[in-house]
């Protein structure tokens, strides 16, 4: 679930907009949870007083000998009726009176409930409520107190009639005197009904739930796709791969970014050719000089100076060369594309083994690889060649992590010095005091080498062994 929503901007859109819903419908709820049960409560009181009038005009157009049976007729789940000589005395005789009725089964039905125990019932006879009566307004009662006068306006018959409450919650009692002398009581007690989480706030809820979580999969479909174009055409910009322009379309922020992306890219690659073209011009105009030092050198007398000069205008001249041939290189744009990388590197050391150096390659993981193959093959040869000449062979492995494609060299030489893990690969940089080109190139075989590793998006990393050099050619992982 944790990497889901950290992953995943579509959930973390989601989660919000679902938790925004649960906060208003909480605060709505909260606001509106008191005027909600003051009206449930109104309704019911309504209900019960309009229910036991037209029950006492019932009783006094039929005669006394059906009494009994309209009575047991009326009773619901939540109410029930019955007739006392009598009017209501003691407040408290009478609702365990109520308590007991509301007990009795119905006919033909199951108990409306248990009889309430005495301990509930003391509970409630100790719980107040404020509630609004129609008719008579706000009255805040207990059930401690005693009956309450129902005032001729809020009663529709002309007889008195008293009324109290039989608990904290929806219970209450009401007695009416009939034209005989008689009362008729009437009790009602109903569980409280002011729940939040009604089937129907349910189903709202869900419905809105489902309706955002659709509408939060669009919006963050739309926006995640241009970032994940981005992504992609970052990561290939970054391994030196030439893309096509994002389109520049949607909102203002996701517009201005791929603009931002695509001037960035056409700067990087203006400035990569202006160097380019740089290096070439500057490799050039070099030859020329370099052949004037050359037909005059041959002039001096002094042989051995004469040897000396021409040594170094060779050195020069071949240093001159390289760099040459290496901006030729990065100018020709090649392709890049997937390649069976074992068996890429498998052929360069099989070619190298021909030629007599010494070199094995030890078989590994099948890793199929986006890359410009050509370069690669150049710069893994330059550090094969190195090993050779300076470690006297080259063991050569393949090896995959979580992350990256790691290419081996190891060979058996004395290593580096210690502090020059990064000053190898410096252009023009040599370690052997001689600086003989014979011996130890010009310096720009690693160089070259890591530049090219690097448009891969990747490093190469040196690292002395108890005996001998491991260079270790670090690419990342595409697939």
């Amino acid at each position: 679930m944790r990497r889901w929503w950290t992953h995943s901007l579509a959930a973390q859109f989601i989660g919000l907009m679902l938790l925004a819903l649960a906060l208003s419908q909480g605060i709505g709820f909260l606001i509106s949870w008191d005027e909600r049960g003051q009206a449930l409560k109104a309704a019911a009181k309504g209900e019960f007083f309009s229910r036991t009038a037209s029950l006492a005009r019932l009783l006094e157009a039929t005669p006394p000998a059906l009494r009994d049976d309209i009575l047991r007729a009326s009773g619901t789940s939540y109410s029930r009726f019955w007739v006392s000589p009598d009017g209501p005395g003691d407040a408290m005789a009478w609702r365990r009176e109520a308590w007991t009725q509301l007990a009795k089964p119905l006919p033909s039905l199951t108990p409306w409930g248990p009889k309430a125990p005495k301990k509930d019932q003391d509970q409630r006879e100790e719980r107040h409520e404020s509630v609004q009566v129609p008719g008579i307004g706000t009255a805040t009662a207990a059930v401690t107190t005693p009956w309450t006068d129902v005032p001729t306006h809020a009663w529709p018959l002309s007889g008195p009639a008293k009324f109290l409450y039989l608990d904290a919650a929806y219970g209450m009692g009401l007695s009416v005197e009939l034209g005989s002398g008689a009362w008729l009581n009437s009790a009602y007690a109903k569980p409280n009904g002011n729940s939040f989480w009604t089937n129907q706030s349910v189903v709202s809820v869900a419905v809105t739930a489902i309706v955002l979580s659709v509408f939060g999969i669009v919006v963050a479909r739309g926006i995640a796709r241009p970032m994940r174009r981005l992504a992609v055409a970052a990561e290939a910009l970054g391994r030196g791969e030439t893309t096509a322009p994002l389109p520049e379309a949607g909102p203002d922020d996701i517009r201005n970014t791929a603009e931002a992306f695509n001037r960035m890219q056409e700067r990087l690659q203006r400035f990569v050719e202006d160097r380019t073209r740089m290096l070439a011009a500057i490799g050039h105009d070099l030859r020329t000089p370099l052949t004037s030092l050359r037909l005059r050198a041959e002039f001096v007398a002094d042989a051995e100076e004469r040897e000396k000069m021409l040594a170094t205008i060779a050195e020069v001249q071949k240093m001159t060369e390289a760099t040459l041939a290496f901006a030729r290189e990065e100018a020709t744009a090649e392709g890049t594309r997937a390649v069976d990388l074992p068996a890429l590197v498998e052929s360069l050391c099989d070619d190298l083994a021909e030629l007599g150096q010494d070199v094995t390659f030890r078989e590994g993981p099948k890793i199929s690889y986006r890359c410009r193959p050509d370069a690669l093959r150049r710069a893994i040869r330059n550090l094969v060649e190195n090993a050779v000449r300076y470690g006297e062979r080259a063991r050569v492995h393949l090896a995959r992590t979580d992350d990256t494609v790691e290419i081996v060299i190891e060979d058996d030489g004395p290593g580096i010095p210690d502090g020059a893990a990064e000053q190898v690969f410096a252009p023009f940089f040599r370690i052997e005091n001689s600086r003989n080109p014979e011996t130890g190139g010009v310096g720009l075989g690693l160089s070259i080498a890591r530049t090219i590793v690097r448009h891969h998006g990747g490093d190469i990393v040196l690292a002395n062994q108890a005996k001998g050099l491991r260079a270790i050619i670090s690419l990342p992982r595409v697939d």
